[in-house]
């Protein structure tokens, strides 16, 4: 049996598969220990431990960073470096700001440790690690007591044995990071900060996993990657970093699944949450890039390409200095959350506005299992629509309104802005809240197909039931491409081989059922920038680089070719899952479970019970369809079908 999880901000989901069905199922989470949220579910569900193999996607990382909340970390590097992380690429975040607001540096100065050891970039001693210099890190690293300790000196990548020697002498039950270990690669600053915030959250991933795994014995735990694979919980737990995109990675490979049953496999995708909308497009696989971001930092392990905005269920409405209506990005949370929830909320948010608006259904709200508070949604609404002169109704649809539109952009941002025409593609509409906003964002963005997947609500869940088991391997190799002989270049790649290889079967997995994808990174010379291309020769690798170029900057270049780095991805089996079909549509159609009255619609709405739709129904917009973990809203002038797995099929019937 395969369980899976995915902690939010907001409600923490399950989805149980038993080689048969789904069942599905959500709590609210807990933040300060999030484990408890998955401890009361799986002991809601009557989840038989001893058979099941739990797949997890956690926030602790993320949250430990955003929040600035992580261990108390040391930064050790050469003499001289100690400000890297704090200096960076100096690059500014507000340019034309002459007074912007300073940030606190990463690594508080006396938290940075300089030290001997460093490396050329040929490989070649510059100045000696001595006895003095481990001996003098010793003594400041048990006068400093600190919780992690990230290692980060210059050229690690070609020689890891001075690494190796210090991290020899740092006291032992102190969580250790090591760049050489955790990002092999070239430019000190990427590399700093990545091994920076692995250590920086190592030690609380590594005390959360150890609770989980502890909570749900004999049953096996393993964690979704911010690359879409996943790996088991007692190999991640060293390497925390990989987690920061943990579940949102876990809804894109649920995206793809359901949408290949429909038919679809160009897709932008919305994931909207309680307290933020994640959004990224699939163009048959998941785009990976080694250039994202968590706040701040940028993190250059390989994760899925994607933006995400603070605008989600529980963003909160308010009015500016200038009486403006904004949304977020400040959420509510679980903790007291909307209004609506019952729970002490006395501020705005877009939950509480489609309640309003007759969008949300109280007593259909989880199945019925938490009914809503409209009449502290309307409470709040009016306040808000007081401070604005208006009805709550209109107050209501204004926060809709202004949600849709951070939306819309975020959708751009990964579509228009990189040079995709969004309106021949399906938007994939998912999280508790997408399907009340999907007809509206796909009319904003020109797109006349979209796709509700069933269990669209806890489709971040489902995805890690089908995820992979896999490793993404990287290390720096430079030359020019036409120079460098094949066999070295082959040979790199077979050590990362052997190496992922190596940690895969530790989880048991067989050599034989892992498929590994070769690519390099390279550049014209002289460019800092790099594209990623597949491998296969030095000849096809340097024209895909130029077809790559042209397409991405619009020209070509006569001049040498550069690689900078090699990568491997290993990928073994995914779980096989079969969604559950539905039976076809008869004679009948099945009709709606009730009818409802929603502001701005002149008609009486029919409200459909998902479940009992059979497949081939269609339905006309205006329409509600509600189900256990979300409800979708069909716009007017949209329309639906049902196919054999549940999924709805939007289109939009007018342009």
């Amino acid at each position: 049996m395969l369980l899976g999880i995915d902690t939010g901000g907001t409600f923490t989901d399950f989805v149980l598969y038993d080689g048969r069905s789904l069942r599905v199922h959500k709590v609210l989470s807990t933040p300060a220990a999030p484990e408890r949220a998955i401890l009361r579910g799986v002991a809601e569900m009557n989840v038989p431990l001893p058979d099941v193999r739990v797949i997890h996607g956690s926030t602790v990382a993320t949250n430990a960073v955003l929040e600035g909340k992580g261990a108390r970390t040391v930064f050790i590097t050469n003499r001289g470096f100690a400000d890297l992380l704090s200096i960076g690429r100096q690059a500014r975040r507000e340019l034309y700001n002459l007074q912007p607001r300073p940030c606190a540096p990463p690594v508080p100065r006396e938290l940075c440790l300089e030290t001997g050891g460093r490396l050329a970039a040929d490989g070649s001693c510059i100045e000696a690690l001595t006895d003095r210099d481990l001996k003098a890190l010793r003594q400041q690293l048990t006068a400093l007591a600190p919780q992690a300790v990230a290692i980060n000196l210059l050229f690690s990548f070609l020689d890891d044995s001075l690494e190796r020697a210090i991290e020899e002498v740092i006291p032992q039950g102190t969580f250790v990071s090591r760049s050489s270990r955790v990002l092999p690669e070239y430019r000190e600053y990427e590399r700093g900060i990545t091994t920076w915030l692995n250590a920086y959250v190592g030690p609380l991933v590594q005390g959360y996993l150890e609770r989980l795994v502890a909570g749900v014995v004999p049953g096996r735990v393993s964690v979704m990657q911010s690359s879409g694979e996943t790996v088991e919980a007692a190999q991640a737990s060293d390497y925390g970093v990989h987690m920061l995109l943990s579940g949102p990675a876990g809804g894109l490979a649920g995206a793809r699944f359901v949408a290949r049953l429909s038919g679809a496999d160009r897709l932008l995708s919305f994931d909207m949450g309680g307290t933020s909308t994640d959004v990224a497009l699939i163009d048959g696989d998941i785009k990976l890039t080694s250039e994202g971001s968590i706040d701040r930092y940028p993190v250059a392990v390989p994760m899925v390409d994607m933006h995400t905005i603070g605008a989600g269920g529980g963003s909160i409405a308010y009015v500016d200095s200038g009486g403006l209506l904004q949304v977020g990005p400040e959420s509510a949370g679980a903790d007291p959350g909307p209004a609506c929830y019952g729970l002490g909320g006395d501020v705005a948010t877009v939950t509480d506005a489609n309640l309003v608006l007759g969008r949300l259904q109280a007593e259909a709200f989880l199945g019925g299992a938490m009914r809503l508070d409209v009449d502290a949604a309307w409470g709040v609404m009016g306040a808000l629509a007081a401070r604005l002169g208006m009805a709550a109704e209109e107050a209501a649809a204004g926060v809709v309104r202004v949600a849709n539109e951070h939306m819309a952009r975020a959708l751009r941002v990964i579509s228009v802005e990189k040079g995709v025409d969004p309106r021949g593609m399906t938007l994939v509409c998912f999280g508790g809240a997408g399907g009340l906003h999907v007809c509206a964002l796909a009319e904003a963005l020109g797109m006349r197909r979209a796709l509700a997947p069933v269990h669209a609500g806890v489709l971040s869940a489902l995805g890690m039931l089908v995820a992979s088991p896999g490793r993404q391997l990287s290390r720096t190799f430079t030359g020019v491409l036409a120079k460098v002989a094949e066999p070295s270049i082959s040979a790199a790649f077979e050590r990362l081989t052997v190496q992922g290889m190596a940690a895969l079967a530790e989880e048991g997995i067989a050599a034989g059922s892992v498929a590994a994808e070769r690519s390099l990174d390279v550049r014209y010379q002289g460019q800092s920038y790099t594209l990623n291309v597949p491998w296969v020769s030095r000849e096809q690798a340097t024209e895909a680089f130029h077809a790559a170029h042209a397409l991405r900057y619009g020209h070509r270049l006569s001049v040498p070719v550069e690689m900078v780095n090699v990568r491997v991805a290993l990928r073994a089996a995914s779980p096989t899952m079969n969604l559950q079909r539905r039976d076809a549509l008869e004679t009948a159609t099945v009709a709606p479970a009730c009818h409802v009255a929603m502001h701005g619609v002149g008609v009486s709405v029919p409200c459909f019970t998902r479940d009992l739709l059979p497949a081939g129904q269609m339905l006309r917009g205006p329409a509600l369809v509600t189900e256990t973990v979300a409800t979708t809203y069909l716009a007017p002038t949209w329309r639906c079908r049902v196919d054999v797995y549940g999924n709805l099929l939007l289109e939009r019937a007018v342009a």
